[in-house]
């Protein structure tokens, strides 16, 4: 036999040569968001993966068969997250078209109260997050609109933008219409609906304390004319152009119901989603093109999104200026939401994300970083604290959510398992840390949105946004404590590790 034509063995990464494609990335993601100004990093990602391919099939010494079937497995564990990132799609575009958005949000205004303005700004931002499932929506809309009243009635816009940020990010982390809610039980192996009841553990406490922290900060707030005049302009807007009623209520209502209810979470969503354009139909007015032509508008809407124009209704001139404004945040909220096309950036950039985990993986390079972290790992407080960390370090180094949840989700999922933890609590870390730090780090995507749209520097609402502080804290006490940690029998482990 010629042992000299034999191929050599793939070999173990080096901590230093697996580190090198991290590197990459984390200088890509920071040339096209600080240079080139964009937050689309698919192509970041996409160069970051064929580095770390690159160095697996001629270093590593890797089939190209096997990291390509890592890109795959990787990808495919996240394929019931996209099914459901498409359904919600949909749901928020009819949600909108039927008025159920536009309901929530008049309800949500009509709350506010100037001697509260922060606790109701929190949790008007809450009750929005929580039905568009987006904390960038609620921050460039209605976030911007309590930023201005805020301003009027001489509350600190640092603690307007935290109160905002965190009522955000509470629907971001908790509405079953988010896609991280969706991502991170996808990355851990557990379930939508596990996830979100298991969430409620931290994000309540958390939420509780923020709460009562802006009361004390709020104190009381002398009544602005100025300011409920944009209010009530806003409901006005609302009015004028949905037909509103408590009927609308229904949809979300059969959503929590059958969610609450253990129903799968594609099914409820599409009970939701086609509810709410049933009801549409009925309520709403769509012109005089009948029947055919309002059920293809309703199609329209289901795919491309909701579509609505008032800026240029409204005159120009100072006696008009409130309504102008109002005008304009309607329009900037609902108009181009929702609709299956929407997302498909979405699932491009996790796609992108899985086939950069796949390769780190597959190749042993995710594993050559992840037991370097788990060295230092002796128990679950510490395993949960590793988790936290990890993801928060990502958020700094990478500025992408997506991927502080998909890499260390798949870093330490077999870590939990070993421990006989139940994936539930891995997902929670994920969320509890992932997502809600993201908007805390100025040069993240998701701080630079927040940052641009509200018109405050992160730095300066970041010390207020509580919830998002307050979240990773807990997780790391509850681990170290045993609080609400769920486990898992010795077989279910075994069961779960041997299925990948």
């Amino acid at each position: 036999m010629n042992q000299a034509s034999s191929p050599a063995p793939p070999r173990p990464p080096s901590l230093g040569l697996a580190l090198i494609p991290v590197v990459v990335l984390v200088g890509l993601l920071a040339l096209n968001v600080r240079v080139f100004g964009s937050a689309d990093n698919h192509v970041a990602l996409v160069l970051a993966a064929s580095i770390a391919g690159l160095i697996a099939v001629f270093v590593l010494k890797q089939p190209w068969k096997e990291i390509e079937d890592g890109i795959v497995h990787s990808i495919t564990m996240a394929m019931r997250a996209v099914l459901i990132l498409m359904v919600v799609g949909m749901l928020i575009g009819a949600w909108i078209e039927a008025g159920v958005v536009p309901q929530l949000i008049v309800w949500g205004l009509q709350i506010i109260s100037p001697d509260v303005f922060l606790v109701t700004a929190c949790l008007m931002c809450c009750v929005v997050s929580l039905a568009t499932g987006s904390s960038w929506t609620t921050a460039g809309t209605v976030g911007v609109a309590l930023m201005g009243i805020g301003h009027t009635l001489g509350i600190d816009i640092g603690m307007v933008g935290g109160a905002v940020v965190s009522g955000a990010y509470f629907g971001d982390k908790m509405s079953p219409l988010s896609d991280t809610t969706n991502l991170a039980p996808a990355m851990a192996g557990s379930t939508l609906i596990e996830h979100i009841q298991h969430m409620i553990w931290t994000v309540t406490p958390a939420l509780g304390i923020a709460l009562v922290l802006y009361a004390f900060l709020g104190g009381s707030h002398a009544e602005s004319a100025q300011g409920l005049e944009r209010v009530e302009a806003t409901i006005a807007v609302l009015r004028s152009n949905f037909t509103l009623s408590p009927w609308l209520a229904l949809p979300p209502i059969l959503v929590l119901g059958l969610v609450a209810g253990r129903v799968p979470a594609i099914p409820a969503l599409l009970v939701g989603t086609f509810s709410a354009a049933g009801l549409g139909l009925l309520v709403q007015q769509h012109g005089d093109g009948g029947a055919l032509a309002m059920l293809g508008e309703s199609f329209g809407t289901l795919f491309n999104g909701f579509s609505i124009q008032l800026v240029a209704s409204v005159p120009d001139g100072a006696l008009h200026d409130v309504q102008r404004e109002a005008a304009l945040t309607v329009e900037s909220l609902l108009d181009g939401r929702g609709g299956m096309k929407s997302m498909m950036g979405t699932v491009a950039l996790i796609f992108c994300a899985l086939a950069f985990g796949g390769v780190l993986e597959r190749s042993g390079m995710l594993a050559a970083i992840s037991n370097s972290i788990l060295r230092l790992v002796r128990g679950t407080g510490s395993l949960i604290t590793a988790t936290i960390l990890t993801c928060f370090g990502i958020n700094v180094l990478a500025s992408d959510q997506y991927m502080a949840i998909v890499v260390p989700g798949r870093m330490f999922r077999r870590a939990y398992l070993e421990r006989r933890l139940h994936p539930k609590n891995l997902s929670r870390a994920l969320e509890d840390s992932g997502t809600v730090t993201s908007a805390l780090i100025p040069w993240n995507t998701c701080g630079a949105q927040m940052a641009t749209v509200l018109g405050v520097a992160t730095v300066a609402y970041a010390p207020y946004a509580f919830l998002n502080w307050l979240c990773p804290l807990i997780s790391i006490v509850y681990g170290f404590t045993g609080i609400s940690i769920a486990r898992i029998s010795e077989q279910e482990a075994r069961e779960r590790l041997s299925a990948g």
